[in-house]
Order: C-alpha cells, then sequence, then structure tokens
C-alpha cells in the first residue's frame, strides 16, 4: 500500500490503515461495528501510536457548549478515525466525520468500514 506522500499525516494515516487492514484480514466483514472497534482498540495498544478511544469532542454554537459527540479513536493528535461496518460509506458518514473535524480543529479523518469483502477507506480533510 502506497499513501500519497503529498497528503497531511501520509505516515501516520498508512500506519493506521495497516493496522485496519490486518484487523480485517483477522475477523472479515460480517461483525458489528463495536467488534472492529475493540479489535483496532487492541491493534493500536500493540503498536507505538498514542490514541485516545473514544474521544469526546465539544460541540459549539455561537460560543456556547451544545454538548458532545465520540469519535471512536484519536490518533497521535492529529487523525480522527471513525470505524463502520455498513453496506457502504455514504455521504452522511462523510458529513458525520466533516463535522468532527471541523468542531474540534483536527484536519484529517479516516473512515474505516470493515463490512466490505475488502477494507473500505475514505479520507475526510477538514
Amino acid at each position: 500500500m502506497s499513501i500519497k506522500s503529498e497528503y497531511q499525516y501520509s505516515d501516520l494515516t498508512e500506519k493506521i490503515i495497516k493496522i485496519a487492514i490486518d484487523v480485517h484480514k483477522n475477523l472479515g466483514p460480517g461483525f458489528v461495528e463495536k467488534i472492529y472497534q475493540r479489535a483496532l482498540y487492541l491493534e493500536l495498544k500493540n503498536s507505538r501510536l498514542g490514541f485516545t478511544r473514544e474521544k469526546r469532542l465539544s460541540i459549539y454554537y455561537k460560543k456556547v457548549n451544545l454538548g458532545y459527540e465520540t469519535v471512536d479513536f484519536e490518533i497521535e493528535g492529529k487523525v480522527l478515525i471513525e470505524v463502520k461496518a455498513v453496506s457502504e460509506i455514504n455521504d452522511i458518514h462523510r458529513a458525520q466525520l466533516l463535522s468532527y473535524l471541523k468542531s474540534s480543529g483536527y484536519k484529517v479523518g479516516l473512515i474505516l468500514n470493515f463490512a466490505r469483502p475488502t477494507l473500505e477507506i475514505k479520507r475526510i480533510i477538514n
């Protein structure tokens, strides 16, 4: 696998994607999101990457805190990860992660869809 070097955090996202591919190869499609999230957590624990699982992101409207949303993983303080197990990644999934990026100030996110025969990956840029 080769990630375009001009992408922001390409070295980091390549490491994340390799870990996700390993999870997908071992489990295959067919489980619910939580199973893939747990497996990804175990693999990230064994990696040398710093991460937070189920990271809370505060949501503001006109400087008023409306509450929070939770993203599956935050990696190295740079990349947000959303784990999916759906027939296909659609515009709602993209919009969700883009909103997380915008509200939190992060620049790069990955949607990882484990429900397909091949891991589906979408890179979202803020």
